[in-house]
């Protein structure tokens, strides 16, 4: 029995169940700012990634999470004095986080199996999803490794961590925007010498996309936003004292939060140029059909994020506005991997 998907009904189903997943992992992300936003991410202070599917019940339990929640830095060093219902606060944003994960992992894995021993999934498909399936599980992993940074010391997640864990639900998300998008034919037509002459660049602009979207974690990670709240100018400098003070030199790149926010803006604003130079290189090359439609909303995309962080910045992070920030990075990305999807070569065997 042939395990490629026989019919367009086959790969379209796929690719919507794909497409549902990557839905729920953009909220995901963007709870997960909001999280960080709210600093209620180190709230739940054990991992249980089995038993603790329910929240506490009742007051008892309730009053039993709060004293665990004060035996670490977190209570003791900021939220000394916090009650019970302060507590359940911040409790629910991460309590949200957590059980949406499990929700994913849910979603991917029955339909997974369900076309596994339907037989519906190509030889070729089939270990693309099994490797989402297994970097998702990896995910909730590096999550608890990011948690478990701030249950020590200092009461606050390792900004490495946090990046780490961003990045790797970038890769996740955009892995399956393009096997999704394969699956519902996306892709140039051979011989398409438009599509091979903007192909390489495209895919540098979507990793690019990435890059700039990893500098933001390490800017929220550092609290690096709530300094120079300045647009263009960080306060009265183009460029500030203070990008070198750190020794060896590259620890500024992830330590300094004057470097780390100089960093974001200078990167943000070169891709900004790239992606506008690039919009009209394609038209001028003559891009056309849904390749051209996903260059301009990709452009589009890039320029309401670009605005959407400057007015983030100088407001001095709203939690709104920051989270609206964040979902605008995934919004771009994924419109980047749509133009790449679009000037790929189209996959049959998808």
């Amino acid at each position: 029995m042939s395990f490629l998907p026989e019919n367009s009904t086959d790969r379209k189903a796929i690719a919507m169940w794909l497409l549902v997943c990557a839905a729920l992992v953009f909220v995901m992300v963007v709870l997960g700012g909001v999280t960080r936003l709210t600093h209620s991410g180190l709230s739940m202070v054990n991992w249980r990634p089995v038993t603790g599917l329910l929240p506490p019940i009742g007051d008892v339990e309730w009053q039993q999470a709060f004293e665990e929640y004060k035996k670490y830095p977190e209570y003791q060093k900021v939220n000394v004095g916090m009650t019970v219902d302060g507590f359940k606060q911040i409790f629910w944003f991460e309590y949200s986080h957590r059980l949406l994960g499990r929700l994913i992992g849910l979603v991917f894995f029955v339909p997974f199996l369900y076309f596994a021993v339907r037989r519906r999934v190509g030889r070729r498909l089939f270990p693309k999803l099994l490797v989402m399936f297994v970097l998702g599980g990896l995910q909730g992993v590096l999550g608890w490794y990011m948690v478990k940074s701030g249950l020590v010391d200092r009461p606050d997640v390792s900004h490495l961590r946090l990046t780490a864990h961003l990045g790797a639900a970038l890769v996740i998300y955009g892995f399956i925007l393009w096997v999704a998008l394969g699956l519902l034919g996306s892709g140039a037509a051979d011989g398409d010498a438009v599509a091979a002459r903007l192909r390489s660049i495209t895919m540098v602009l979507v990793i690019a996309i990435g890059f700039v979207a990893l500098s933001g974690g390490l800017v929220a990670g550092l609290d690096a936003g709530f300094h120079y709240n300045t647009f263009p100018k960080m306060d009265e400098f183009w460029v500030p004292e203070g990008l070198a003070v750190l020794e060896p030199w590259w620890i500024n790149l992830l330590d300094n939060r004057t470097t780390v926010q100089f960093d974001h803006r200078l990167l943000a604003e070169s891709l900004l140029l790239a992606t506008i130079g690039i919009f009209i290189w394609g038209r001028r090359l003559g891009v056309s059909g849904r390749a051209r439609q996903a260059l301009s909303v990709l452009t589009g995309a890039v320029v309401v994020q670009a605005a959407l962080g400057i007015t983030t910045l100088v407001l001095v992070i709203p939690v709104s506005l920051a989270a609206m920030h964040q979902a605008g990075a995934l919004v771009a990305l994924a419109c980047g991997v749509w133009v790449a999807r679009e000037l790929s070569p189209r996959d049959s065997q998808s």
